[in-house]
């Protein structure tokens, strides 16, 4: 049986919530990015992750109000997305996403890219895997480099195609690890717009890294990241952060409890088969 007061203990010290203090500093911001592997930067309804926003906010919605003292992650977020101090893109559900230097490569070990980031995205267009406006966003960035939203869609010849069509095409291609956020710029009505560039150009050992890592290490690793943080969890929560599909999810976690960092349990207040880590079953 879950150990509720165990699973509080633990949650606070790997979201950052009282008695831990919060963050105050871009500098602690990595330190927990670094010490978590992977983290949301904001919270996501319905998800149980640990978030930057709640590391130094509280445990509390993201404000709306643009002067609200939790905001000042976004000032963080975008000083950083040039330095190459994590990985940051929408990733886990499409969300934004930051991921530490020495997790990423286990995440692009699981992402479609195999070989030559000039080639692989013609295979995924012909295997149907990567839609037409994806296509001429990827084909701008490897062909014009590093450029802005705006001059990125009309470079992918997207300028009068929906909103929806061109959002869906970054968001896409950051989940497969194949373009990501790298600067901003002042353009636009709002004077900013993010700056996006070709993966491996930015993060060019990311590809050889990911080579070493199999696919079962890779997903090994993350489930391991992923439960340490969250304490327990139920299969569907997993699959719903993770998008594996319930055979795959059911394997891995399978191998975890076998080797013995999961038990499997029950919760006091909810049914069904929940996984834990032994310090709070």
């Amino acid at each position: 049986m879950l150990d509720l007061k165990k699973l509080k203990t633990l949650r606070a010290r790997t979201f950052n919530l009282p008695p831990q203090k919060r963050l105050s500093s871009p500098a602690q911001a990595l330190t927990f990015v670094n010490q978590r592997g992977f983290v949301y930067f904001w919270t996501i309804k319905g998800v149980d992750l640990p978030s930057l926003w709640t590391a130094v906010a509280g445990e509390r919605p993201v404000a709306d109000k643009h002067d609200d003292p939790g905001h000042i992650t976004w000032g963080w977020k975008d000083d950083a997305l040039d330095k190459r101090i994590w990985y940051y893109g929408k990733i886990l559900r499409g969300k934004a996403t930051m991921i530490s230097l020495e997790i990423a490569p286990y995440f692009y070990a699981l992402s479609e890219n195999y070989g030559d980031p000039e080639e692989d995205y013609l295979i995924a267009y012909r295997e149907g895997r990567l839609t037409q406006p994806a296509k001429q966003v990827y084909e701008a960035l490897l062909d014009k480099g590093a450029m802005h939203t705006i001059d990125l869609r009309r470079e992918a010849k997207l300028a009068n195609a929906k909103d929806s069509e061109f959002n869906k095409a970054l968001e896409y291609l950051q989940r497969d690890f194949k373009i990501l956020p790298v600067g901003v710029a002042q353009a636009g009505a709002w004077k900013y717009s993010h700056i996006y560039e070709i993966t491996t150009r930015h993060f060019s050992d990311l590809s050889e890294q990911a080579r070493k890592i199999s696919e079962s290490q890779a997903r090994a690793k993350i489930l391991e990241l992923y439960f340490n943080m969250v304490g327990a969890a139920q299969m569907r929560d997993v699959n719903k952060l993770l998008g594996w599909g319930n055979e795959i999810v059911k394997r891995g976690i399978g191998k975890l409890v076998d080797d013995g960092n999961l038990v499997t349990t029950e919760h006091p207040k909810f049914a069904g088969e929940w996984l834990a880590v032994k310090e709070v079953a």
